[in-house]
């Protein structure tokens, strides 16, 4: 069903419960997701974003209730990616005269998706287009999180519709944020961000201050995926600013894989030493967790200590992803340690701390190798590996201020 979000703008998009990976595998979604669409009904009509193209057959029955397909004037993509374009073919058989608004670099993208030549109509940084009593504003927005995204600003009822900006993937029954549990909101909001949108912090930062800097009022914001934000709707900016400064809670990760638990067995000592100095901590054995709930994680930690045996001068294999992870979303302000056992030749630490270094994050203990299984002595090195990450973890932690 379409859900009206003001007066003459509704939500014609899908709700997608069965996702479980997107991006291919890349990104589990255990609460699936949504593909928004906007429809605008004034002087003239518009719709901002489509469908992912399995979906297109319902949503072009969402948009038929609304209105002929003839009469839509404007479809606006503010990123050529699949999700947000992939019912726009089927779309344009119906109406080949509207004109596609698109950024500059959309103008390159949306025909790579799908080699067709339609009006296009590229837009710059505060162009707009009226629709008869309310205009449609664009905001460039290069790499939040392709070069092609744009915003979309609706004028009148001040609806800011960010594409894959404050989004969520996240499957619900209502569409705004005041109607859906607010710990799983919040829970995947953040798991959005710290895995698209972490490597682009500072851009990030810029566009919201450029944003805000414009004074216009938002009344709400209509991501592309997720829930809509009517209720206090600036919150998830504010969110939004707070993660991007990637300040990390005064806690640690301890990512493992072991071949015969005495990886585990040092995974665990590390723990009390960390415990014993009073850090929180999470373990997580690679080859039975899932890579982006780690990734949130990290994000929110301060340190990240990982752990393989030595298979074949390397590490195991569960453990390559994760560290390809972090290398490439950049994150800032974290600090790393290595451990592992070998049989003989022993390569796993310097090849993790060797990760860490090319992704910026500095080593604060040394590493912990420990021959066959971890005798006393190993663990003993273990506990005070993590004693010493708890002290370097300590001294990030802020003074508190004093009140005059």
């Amino acid at each position: 069903m379409v859900t009206l979000l003001a007066e003459n703008v509704y939500w014609v998009g899908t709700v997608d419960w069965s996702l479980r990976h997107f991006h291919g595998h890349e990104l589990s979604t255990h609460r699936g997701s949504s593909y928004n669409s906007y429809l605008i009904k004034d002087q003239k009509t518009a719709l901002v974003d489509t469908v992912w193209g399995p979906f297109k057959d319902d949503f072009l029955e969402k948009v038929s209730s609304l209105i002929e397909l003839s009469k839509i004037d404007y479809i606006v993509i503010n990123h050529s990616e699949p999700d947000h374009s992939g019912a726009l073919p089927a779309l344009m058989r119906h109406i080949p005269q509207a004109t596609v608004i698109v950024s500059k670099q959309g103008e390159k993208s949306v025909p790579g998706h799908y080699h067709q030549q339609w009006n296009f109509q590229p837009v710059g940084n505060g162009e707009n287009i009226s629709l008869g009593n309310n205009q449609l504003v664009f905001l460039e927005a290069p790499m939040l999180h392709w070069p092609d995204s744009m915003f979309t600003y609706l004028t009148g009822p001040n609806i800011l519709m960010p594409n894959d900006a404050f989004g969520q993937h996240y499957a619900t029954a209502f569409r705004f944020n005041d109607l859906v549990n607010q710990q799983e909101l919040h829970q995947e909001a953040l798991k959005y961000y710290a895995n698209i949108l972490t490597p682009f912090s500072k851009l990030v930062l810029k566009k919201i201050d450029e944003v805000l800097a414009m004074n216009i009022p938002v009344h709400m914001i209509a991501p592309s995926h997720g829930v809509i934000w009517r209720d206090n709707p600036l919150q998830i900016v504010t969110s939004y600013q707070k993660w991007a400064q990637q300040e990390p809670e005064q806690s640690a990760v301890i990512l493992y894989d072991t071949m015969w638990e005495g990886t585990r067995t040092m995974a665990y000592a590390i723990a009390e030493g960390l415990a014993e100095k009073g850090i929180p901590h999470k373990l997580f054995h690679m080859a039975v967790s899932d890579r982006n709930d780690i990734i949130t994680e990290i994000f929110k930690s301060r340190a990240i200590i990982l752990g393989s045996p030595t298979l074949n001068k390397g590490l195991l294999p569960t453990m390559m992803p994760i560290l390809e992870d972090i290398r490439g979303l950049s994150f800032q302000n974290k600090i790393g340690a290595a451990f592992g056992t070998y049989g003989w030749s022993g390569e796993s630490v310097g090849i993790i701390e060797e990760h860490l270094n090319h992704s910026n994050i500095p080593l604060a203990a040394e590493g912990v190798k420990a021959k066959w299984q971890p005798d006393e002595d190993a663990l003993h090195a273990c506990r005070e590996l993590g004693k010493n990450m708890a002290g370097e973890i300590s001294k990030n932690e802020k003074t508190p201020k004093t009140t005059v």
